[in-house]
């Protein structure tokens, strides 16, 4: 068994609440707090929400994440 972790980010619009909901809607975990930062360069708000979730098996570096 491995625990699998993301950190998800997304400009402050509906998109950044879409992809965290398919990632908890594929059985990924909500871990700690969502974030919230000014990118200066982009001159936006961004949203960041980390995940996580056990599969069976081993974690290897080369497995896309976003496809567990």
């Amino acid at each position: 068994m491995a625990v699998l972790y993301r950190l998800l980010t997304e400009e402050d619009s509906s998109a950044f609440c879409h992809k965290v909901t398919a990632a908890l809607a594929a059985g990924w975990s909500l871990y700690g707090a969502p974030t919230y930062a000014f990118d200066s360069d982009r001159k936006i708000m961004m949203c960041g929400q980390a995940v996580t979730k056990e599969i069976e098996g081993d974690y290897a570096p080369e497995m896309k994440l976003g496809e567990q």
